[in-house]
């Protein structure tokens, strides 16, 4: 009789006799857990410290901004206008979303996520959540299971590569363990939900559980598409219920204000290196009754120590802004000169990757106003004589910046 085949090596962590016992050396990560609790307190201060309304312009530029770049990292590129009056819409400041619901679908994902993080988490929950990513049943053009686990018999693999040389990254659990792997993480996630009475040395780090989980629901990768978007979501929740459980007088605007999806898509290659790095079993002993998380962990944590100081700037900006606009309303400007002004003012400071594309010119306000060069010529050299705008250079090469205390002076161009 032919010998039977032996079973393959297990590679992946689900594959491992102690998962899901993630765990992470909570010693190693203090000083990195100590850094990202002092910039968090930090953001938080600095948003404290700011007006209703200054606060919702944060809470509404970093929304579009995550939006973007949770849908970036998967390589879909989102419209701008239809996810700023999506966005504007969930925050009561506009009547109506945007016309194309997939973009509206992922901010109420984003939306129900941190605004109801106190809602338990359960299967349908998540089904909804997925669902309302292809309203129309399709990524792209592929047909795919929408609001429900996935139940195909084929692996799913985490691919790259051409046709006929791809590398397979990872190889999730099979569809028919998804259901149960679901029930394990969700039943986790819901005991370990940070409390402001649970004790020290009990509870799991409100940061590094959201580590975890996120570690966790991609490890299962449990809808046939989505479930990066949906793993980050599920992160951004879960900081939502450990700054709760900090302050139980926590504004809801700020829960949004993090920026951990647009920080992980800068700094994408690493992301996808420290998930895939995590999900393997390297170093693990056949023997081991948990499995170490802590190299994720300790990326997770510092990813998010970057995106608070980030959007420490992003508050910063703002400020500086409503300053401006105070200092403009003063000067009466007429509407060219406003929407001129706002125009600078979106395009933000140019040493924060920023600035408006070669500097304003006597054309383009002439062009962005419907107005003559002449017109033109009249309100710039207003705006210079108010101390709205800066100006550089002489005949040709002039060009004009909005006068912002702090912002740097683009570099300019013929």
């Amino acid at each position: 009789m032919p010998t039977p085949n032996p079973p393959a090596s297990p590679r992946y962590i689900w594959q491992h006799r102690a998962w899901p016992q993630l765990s992470f050396d909570a010693a190693a990560l203090a000083p990195a857990l100590d850094q990202a609790r002092l910039e968090q307190g930090r953001l938080l201060g600095l948003l404290g410290a700011i007006g209703l309304e200054q606060a919702n312009a944060v809470q509404r530029d970093l929304w579009v901004q995550e939006a973007l770049a949770t849908a970036a990292i998967e390589g879909e590129q989102l419209n701008l206008e239809s996810l700023r009056s999506s966005v504007a819409h969930r925050l009561a400041l506009a009547d109506a979303p945007g016309a194309d619901r997939s973009v509206d679908g992922l901010v109420q994902v984003m939306q129900d996520a941190l605004a109801n993080h106190s809602a338990a988490l359960d299967l349908d929950r998540l089904c909804r959540w997925q669902s309302a990513l292809f309203p129309g049943g399709t990524s792209g053009i592929t047909r795919i299971a929408v609001g429900r686990l996935r139940d195909h018999a084929d692996a799913m693999q985490i691919v790259s590569g051409a046709l006929g040389r791809e590398v397979v990254h990872y190889e999730a659990p099979p569809s028919d363990q998804v259901a149960s792997e679901l029930d394990r993480l969700l039943t986790w996630f819901a005991s370990t939900r940070p409390s402001d009475t649970a004790p020290t040395s009990t509870a799991v780090n409100g940061i590094a559980r959201a580590a975890l989980a996120h570690l966790w629901f991609e490890s299962i990768h449990p809808f046939e598409d989505g479930n990066g978007r949906l793993g980050r979501a599920l992160a951004d929740m879960a900081l939502a219920q450990d700054m709760q459980a900090h302050d139980a007088q926590a504004s809801p605007v700020l829960v949004r204000v993090y920026g951990l999806a647009h920080q992980m898509l800068k700094t994408r290659a690493a992301y996808y290196d420290a998930l895939n790095h995590a999900q393997r079993l390297r170093g693990v002993t056949p023997e081991a009754s948990t499995i170490d998380a802590t190299p994720w962990v300790q990326w997770f944590v510092q990813a998010f120590t970057r995106a608070c100081v980030t959007s420490q700037a992003v508050v910063r900006d703002a400020t500086d802004k409503a300053q401006f606009r105070l200092r403009a309303a003063q000067c009466h400007i007429n509407a060219r000169q406003s929407k001129v002004l706002e125009r600078l003012l979106d395009a933000g400071r140019v040493g924060s990757g920023g600035g408006f594309l070669g500097g304003m010119t006597n054309e383009k306000y002439a062009k962005i106003t419907a107005t003559s060069k002449a017109t033109a010529t009249r309100d710039l050299s207003d705006l210079l004589a108010h101390g709205l705008l800066r100006v550089e250079g002489v005949g040709k090469a002039t060009r004009y910046a909005v006068n912002v205390p702090g912002w740097e002076q683009p570099a300019l161009k013929a």
